[in-house]
């Protein structure tokens, strides 16, 4: 039988999938783990305090194989398929790194009415951020319009959020943050995402 990289991906030792079923407003992490730090932790915090629905899949410590969002498929992943069927739209939360954009989150994804939703959270709560939702101000490959990019599978499609290194604590800013918790920006970051998903009208 053909194997696909996220399928192979998913049946590699180490490698977590979760899926939990709750609202229909989703959470997805799926370059979460080792891959893009903390994103996992984003997106399942912010989706247990909203009782809203969480897909991660989680790759284990010094594993780092990025598959472009485009080939991650439900047709390799019955949890995953059964996720976007659950939910009417989706925030999906990535990690990214580009020279000028180190306190920049980007909104992607189709849905835009829920970007502008979401950005007028996470301006309220990350001041020192720029929340962009020009999608033309965006790299091109980080704008997740893919038409099989999974946040635009669910029946509303979805938000793809992008965050940079500080906001999810691993900048050198950070180096002498011991704890407790996760860094300030992220707790507010998380905060600003459950406050978008109790108030987005389903």
């Amino acid at each position: 039988m053909t194997t696909t990289p996220f399928r192979d991906l998913l049946a590699t030792d180490g490698v977590r999938e979760v899926c939990h079923l709750r609202s229909r407003l989703g959470f997805m992490a799926y370059h979460g783990g080792s891959l893009e730090a903390l994103t996992d932790v984003v997106a399942e915090r912010a989706a247990e305090r909203s009782g809203a629905s969480y897909y991660g899949v989680l790759q284990p410590p010094d594993f780092n194989w990025h598959i472009p969002s485009h080939r991650v498929s439900p047709a390799e992943s019955p949890a995953l398929a059964e996720f976007l069927e659950h939910v009417d739209a989706v925030l999906t939360i990535h990690g990214y790194g580009r020279h000028g954009f180190w306190t920049t989150l980007l909104l992607g994804g189709q849905n835009r009415t829920l970007a502008d939703h979401v950005a007028g959270e996470l301006r309220a709560h990350l001041p020192d951020y720029t929340i962009e939702t020009d999608l033309d101000a965006m790299p091109k490959e980080l704008r997740g319009l893919h038409a099989t990019n999974p946040v635009n599978l669910p029946r509303q499609q979805g938000v793809q959020i992008e965050l940079p290194p500080r906001v999810r604590g691993s900048s050198p800013i950070w180096h002498d943050w011991k704890g407790p918790g996760l860094v300030p920006h992220a707790e507010s970051l998380i905060d600003g995402l459950v406050a978008a998903a109790l108030t987005w009208p389903l």
